[in-house]
């Protein structure tokens, strides 16, 4: 409510890897409302992973109604809007006609989503030219990034590249669909695309390099001209075409937008302590880890820094894990007794690790006495490559120890052993980046796949650092209404967003004694299933 005691309210969307949800909030950060749908995903054989950006823009209008009037509320009280998304690639022929992006020739999937991993043998070649402009992505691009996509495109669909109007990535996509401006944010083009926003400018000799100098001939017109920090109002707000659809006023403030784990560190880092404290966590499908620093520090194997992407005027590392709760779906798949077990948890209408979590919390007196719960089975939960510190997208998962056991106590096992190997991984970025000058105090966890007490002990026990569990029941939906009451001017700056809009709900401290001891010795063992993965690779 306003000082003249008008009410106002903001709607954060967030568009994941299998679902679009929408969050309507006041400006004391509480959430009156939420609406959730599932998008589709389409797989094909090589790594393919493919959306369609009809569809999401459809979802995301639909959401929209549906919040405003399950929080029965007047759309016009609505002040702002903000967007985050997956950090995929979106392709569009002039006047915004997708392009098929893959042998399918579907003209609607026109979406590489990021987990495809088509690109890594384009990742592979940038990476050995060296270009100064990997020192900020941790001296190594990714196949999740967009460059080595866009590549792959040229190589592989040159009639596609050619055709392309826009290269967007998914949360770009989104705000110019709802407002016309063709600004990037900050967020999406210095994490994922390797703009200087420290120096304020694309590097056009790393384009020329890898062999996308049409690019950067063409001035950049296609990748983004006018790069704005997170939180920018965009145009003048909601075109009319966008407000009729999402039942919304035309002229509503639509701000900048973000990747969706930094939408959960806009969520979650302005808590507990300074944003420099924090290491926000969002442990989704994958897991991203975000550190912000004052001065830029440069950690191998770890993305960044990158200057103003989520917090402005600070630099960020980024890190995480490229399977994370999708790794934990991935192990119990395995088990004789996953059938059965996921049952009972269709039957109950929850998640089948949610069922585990439950399941492991009964068994124990104390939380952190789940360790014990493991049998010496050892998990690296690395299916889909290590994304941070080793930044090795061939690496693969091990699992140690397990034996001829059907029974769901041994399906309890291996799921706690999953979530300790999700942990250690934790531990190996925070302890990296703490040898390169950008300690953390604590954890700030966000994500689906983080909800559970169990889940946020272990890890704390795992990592050796307080975790925290925000206030907020979706910190990613609320990062993203930060951006919209930051852009409608109900706030001065992010800053003040943020410490207005946040708290804390809970610390769960890291054991000590023997149940530290037990992980200590786990995570050594960790550690040399990882060396030893990597040496049978290397023959």
């Amino acid at each position: 409510m306003s000082a003249t005691g008008e009410v106002r309210h903001v709607i954060g969307i967030d568009v994941g890897t299998g679902s679009a949800r929408a969050g309507l909030f006041d400006l004391s950060g509480s959430m009156l409302a939420v609406a959730k749908r599932d998008i589709s995903l389409f797989r094909e054989a090589g790594a393919i992973v493919e959306q369609s950006s009809t569809e999401i823009w459809e979802v995301v209008c639909a959401i929209v109604r549906e919040v405003v009037a399950s929080a029965r509320i007047d759309p016009a009280t609505v002040i702002g809007i903000g967007f985050d998304a997956t950090c995929s690639l979106v392709v569009l022929g002039e006047g915004g006609v997708p392009l098929a992006v893959g042998p399918s020739e579907d003209a609607d999937r026109d979406i590489i989503v990021w987990m495809d991993h088509r690109a890594v043998e384009q990742a592979e070649r940038i990476n050995a030219l060296g270009h100064e402009v990997l020192r900020y992505v941790g001296g190594r691009i990714s196949p999740e990034m967009e460059t080595p996509k866009i590549l792959w495109l040229k190589e592989n669909r040159p009639e596609v590249f050619a055709r392309a109007w826009q290269f967007f990535d998914l949360a770009d996509f989104l705000s110019w669909k709802a407002t016309g401006d063709l600004a990037r944010s900050t967020c999406t083009v210095t994490c994922k695309w390797t703009y200087l926003a420290h120096e304020e400018r694309w590097d056009a000799s790393y384009f020329d390099q890898i062999g996308l100098g049409e690019l950067a001939a063409e001035g950049f017109g296609r990748i983004g001209t006018r790069i704005v920090d997170p939180g920018t109002r965009l145009g003048q707000g909601l075109t009319e075409d966008a407000a009729r659809t999402m039942g919304l006023k035309a002229g509503t403030a639509v701000a900048a937008g973000m990747i969706d784990a930094h939408a959960g560190g806009i969520g979650t880092v302005g808590i507990g302590g300074r944003p420099t404290e924090n290491l926000a966590y969002v442990f989704g499908t994958s897991s991203c880890t975000m550190t912000s620093t004052e001065a830029p520090v440069f950690v191998p194997g770890v993305w960044g820094p990158y200057y103003s992407a989520m917090v402005p005027g600070m630099w960020l590392n980024e890190g995480g894990q490229s399977a994370a709760g999708a790794a934990i779906d991935q192990l119990l798949s395995f088990h004789p007794a996953a059938a059965e077990a996921n049952a009972e948890a269709r039957e109950r209408g929850i998640a089948l690790p949610v069922l585990m979590a439950e399941a492991a919390a009964d068994k124990v007196t104390r939380l952190s006495d789940a360790v014990h719960l493991t049998r010496d089975i050892h998990v690296v939960p690395e299916f889909l490559g290590n994304r941070a510190p080793f930044a090795d997208p061939h690496a693969r998962a091990v699992i140690a120890g397990l034996g001829m056991e059907r029974d769901l106590d041994n399906l309890i096992a291996l799921y706690v052993a999953g979530l300790c190997g999700i942990g250690y991984g934790l531990r190996q970025i925070i302890e990296t980046q703490a040898r390169a000058g950008a300690d953390v105090e604590r954890v700030v966890i966000s994500g689906g796949a983080g909800q559970s007490e169990l889940v946020r002990q272990l890890l704390a026990d795992a990592c050796g650092k307080p975790v925290v569990a925000p206030r907020a029941e979706e910190p990613v939906l609320l990062g993203s209404a930060i951006l919209g009451a930051v852009a409608s001017g109900a706030f001065i700056d992010m800053t003040a967003a943020m410490q207005a809009l946040s708290g804390v709900s809970g610390t769960y401290e890291p054991a000590v004694s023997t149940i530290a001891e037990a992980h200590e010795r786990r995570f050594r063992a960790f550690e040399q299933l990882q060396a030893c993965a990597r040496a049978i690779r290397a023959g």
